[in-house]
């Protein structure tokens, strides 16, 4: 007898960076295709003006992602709106890319260059904390929410996505923190899977490319353009939509687990 594989029509989401970027995007189309979704985002964020947008279905909640007290009153909002959650998507993070030693500056260590260097290592910590840590606390707790499910006719109780970067298998010079982070995701996502397998929980990760979020969007056009040219094909930069649509296939495969998927139009990143 052959599985069928689930629409995400009456599917509740819950997308972490969900207020810009890959999130949203991933919002949108979950949203456009009868989902329902829970924006997380920073309060800072244009997460609450997203949600309006999106209508009925969508709703924002403010959090940081390595709180748990946020993430779990997130989810709890999630369940007394629209009654359970079905799929996360973690798509919260930052990014920094700093050198970790300069020889071309090389100089007497003025009590300046001490507190620059501390600021890397506190700038470093918190890459770390959000994009690895930050993806793991909301795993934690969401997988107990879904564990509470019901499950459909194949046993499943919900699915759970993570973004990582290629960065993860290919660092670029400075990004040894955001390496860190996104491998670290790449890392844990097949343990994890195994982890939560009884409960009937798929664990994915996604590792993207060079993509048109509002990161690159405010570089120079000339940054963006070279940045396009180095994707072999297509020979331009990845759309969110994109990643939303591969996030929709594996919420509608059932038999895909455990496994990092790259999106990055075949770029392997030089140093």
């Amino acid at each position: 007898m052959s599985a069928v594989c689930r629409s995400v029509k009456g599917l509740v989401a819950i997308i972490t960076g969900g207020a810009s970027g890959l999130g949203l995007a991933t919002a949108e189309r979950l949203v456009g295709q009868g989902a329902t979704a829970v924006l997380l985002d920073v309060p800072s964020s244009d997460g609450e003006a997203q949600a309006k947008k999106l209508g009925k279905n969508c709703a924002f909640a403010p959090a940081d992602v390595t709180s748990e007290k946020d993430v779990q009153a997130a989810l709890t909002l999630a369940k007394e709106k629209f009654g359970r959650v079905d799929v996360a998507v973690n798509c919260a993070g930052i990014a920094v890319a700093v050198k970790t030693y300069n020889l071309k500056k090389s100089q007497a260590h003025t009590l300046e260059d001490f507190q620059r260097v501390i600021n890397v290592l506190t700038m470093s910590l918190l890459v770390l904390q959000v994009n690895l840590i930050g993806t793991f606390n909301v795993i934690r707790l969401v997988a107990g929410e879904m564990g509470q499910n019901e499950p459909d006719q194949g046993g499943q109780r919900g699915v759970i996505i993570n973004t990582a970067s290629v960065a993860a298998f290919e660092g670029q010079v400075g990004q040894a923190a955001y390496s860190a982070s996104k491998g670290g995701i790449v890392g844990m996502t097949l343990p994890i899977a195994r982890d939560l397998a009884p409960m009937g929980i798929r664990v994915m990760t996604i590792a993207p490319g060079l993509f048109g979020t509002p990161l690159l969007a405010s570089l120079p056009e000339k940054v963006r353009n070279f940045l396009a040219s180095q994707v072999p094909f297509p020979n331009r930069l990845g759309d969110p939509a994109e990643y939303a649509h591969l996030v929709q296939f594996i919420i509608e495969n059932p038999f895909i687990n455990g496994e990092v998927i790259r999106l990055d139009g075949a770029i392997r990143m030089q140093p």
